[in-house]
């Protein structure tokens, strides 16, 4: 029903967009007759908005079945100390609000504070049309080059965030697809660190799972009870494990950019963030650019996010094709 739902709303705005289209070059053809230049400013005045639509049906074609899941979204801070521990939590702070914006749902799943300041890591679900399919576009190594507040000598730093999105799955991959042995398990229990009152300091109801052959390792606190937790803990599992699987078909799985393996360093970022000396966001991947930071951490990422689509449809689209003979 959901797959009808979203068929349905993508053939309903296909067939609007096109019936304004159509409306818009009969009057075009009107006012060109009629020498009324008012009309033709009006109707140019509509073509953004139109184009805007199109734009948008370009971009749901990229996504597909497997991209209509909500998202697992964690960030881990790396290279840079503190300052990569306030950094990462600048993107928790930009991620939510990037769906706030869009209307998606989150659910803190865990969230470690730092010592002296940020995060240690925090993973989110995020509920909401094809959450996973746009936020897979945010996966790698982000890098934030900045004067630190952390430093009394106000020199300049560079720290490093690594980002990982995966698909909130349920219970949908069967064992044929993804294999998970009990025995492959390695779980911990412990108290939970975020509030709660009496219940979480008496009980150990945060779960950590350690997946051996793959390396994964996640945790979820957000519940109060030990048994809800280790749900949500598989889930996001079974989500790193999809992501694996998924980036290996396409033969574009790195490792850097999922679990606790990678390095979170210099070589390995997705996209830089500079504050100093100039102001600029750049994804390596795609050489999109912007001079508007603030925007970007203020959760500005769509022009980010369908670059990035875009370019990865276009390569598929190229793989497939068929190869001409010399």
């Amino acid at each position: 029903m959901r797959e009808r739902a979203t068929a349905e709303a993508t053939v309903e705005d296909f067939e609007s967009a096109t019936r304004e289209v159509a409306d818009l070059q009969g009057l075009m053809e009107l006012a060109a007759e009629e020498g009324d230049e008012a009309m033709v400013r009006e109707i140019a005045g509509q073509v953004p908005a139109i184009e805007a639509r199109v734009r948008a049906l370009e971009l749901g074609r990229m996504l597909g079945a497997d991209d209509d899941h909500d998202a697992i979204v964690t960030i881990n801070p790396g290279a840079g100390g503190v300052d990569a521990q306030d950094w990462a939590e600048m993107l928790l702070r930009m991620y939510l609000r990037w769906c706030e914006g869009r209307g998606f749902k989150t659910d803190l799943l865990s969230k470690q504070p730092g010592e002296e300041a940020g995060i240690k890591d925090a993973t989110i679900l995020v509920k909401g049309p094809f959450a996973y399919g746009y936020l897979r576009a945010e996966n790698g190594v982000h890098r934030l080059i900045r004067i630190s507040p952390f430093d009394a000598n106000k020199r300049r730093h560079t720290a490093f965030a690594g980002v990982s999105v995966v698909p909130d799955l349920g219970d949908e991959l069967t064992e044929e697809e993804v294999e998970i042995r009990d025995e492959d398990l390695e779980v911990s229990t412990m108290r939970s660190g975020g509030a709660g009152g009496q219940h979480v300091n008496r009980t150990e109801s945060a779960v950590r799972i350690r997946h051996v052959p793959s390396g994964f390792v996640v945790r979820c606190e957000a519940e109060r009870s030990q048994h809800q937790n280790r749900e949500t803990a598989m889930k996001m599992l079974r989500g790193l494990l999809f992501e694996k699987a998924r980036r290996e078909r396409e033969e574009a799985f790195e490792e850097a950019f999922v679990g606790d393996k990678s390095e979170i360093a210099f070589g390995s970022q997705a996209r830089t963030y500079t504050l100093q000396p100039y102001t600029m966001v750049k994804d390596e991947r795609t050489d999109h650019k912007t001079g508007n930071v603030h925007a970007v951490l203020d959760g500005d990422l769509d022009d980010f996010i369908e670059t990035y689509l875009m370019m990865s449809a276009d390569r598929k689209s190229a793989k497939k094709a068929p190869k001409s003979n010399p």
